[in-house]
């Protein structure tokens, strides 16, 4: 990304950082944020990686100013560790934390599709479809989220709430390996095509297919996770 990339717009809203009290645009913070994030997603920046404020600005064409605000929003999005008096770090990944995380997945999301089924109504199938569709115009920075909404809203009608909470914890701790996920597999296809199947298969009440379907679906997701997190993990030849 170029010094034009990051140029900032006619009209664009200044905002006060909270950490120099200087006025940036909010523009600028955003795009650079943006860089950054696809950095770390597509490797570049890979994990344990020292994140130098001075050379960032300099290939993006900015101040340090809104490479410090897009740092500390990374840091709040889970890609980035702040040691104070050492500074930023590109977080750690584990392929072990995916495996662990998508088999408690594998454990209760079927049981609580199953549950779900006799109580579902054409709200949910209606709210469910529409997710999709907001899904097929998804940044990476949103699919994760919409992802499991969809998710929850299929969910939902089980009302098992501390089941559903404990799987919105687990999304909310491993959002960032969707992120990989998105960008590096092309994945949205077939997640489309199997998110649509599981409307249709709680339609029906076809508990046993669903099951089938979901496992399946998770399966993959795991895989294509596990294969990330593993790449970016292998050590880098000269």
């Amino acid at each position: 990304m170029t010094m034009q990339d990051l140029s900032e717009p006619p009209g664009s809203s200044p905002a006060r950082s909270p950490s120099s009290g200087k006025l940036v645009r909010s523009t600028t913070v955003d795009l650079a944020l943006e860089a950054i994030r696809g950095k770390i997603l597509r490797g570049e920046l890979p994990p344990g990686a020292p994140l130098r404020q001075e050379a960032l600005a300099e290939e993006l064409g900015v101040s340090r100013v809104p490479v410090r605000e897009a740092i500390t929003r990374l840091q709040g999005e889970g890609f980035v560790t702040i040691i104070p008096h050492k500074g930023a770090y590109v977080c750690a990944i584990s392929a072990d934390e995916v495996r662990e995380t998508f088999e408690i997945r594998l454990r209760l999301e079927p049981w609580i599709f199953g549950r779900a089924m006799p109580a579902s109504s054409e709200t949910t199938f209606e709210a469910a479809r529409a997710l999709v569709l907001q899904m097929d115009e998804a940044t990476e920075t949103t699919w994760g989220q919409l992802n499991w909404r969809f998710h929850e809203t299929l969910y939902a009608p089980s009302g098992l709430d501390l089941a559903i909470e404990t799987l919105r914890r687990l999304n909310d701790r491993n959002e960032r390996y969707f992120r990989f996920q998105v960008v590096n597999v092309p994945i949205r296809e077939h997640t489309r095509r199997e998110h649509l199947e599981m409307i249709e298969l709680s339609r029906a009440r076809d508990v046993r297919g669903g099951a089938a379907l979901l496992r399946e679906h998770l399966q993959h997701a795991m895989r294509d996770i596990v294969g990330v997190a593993e790449r970016l993990l292998a050590p880098r030849g000269g």
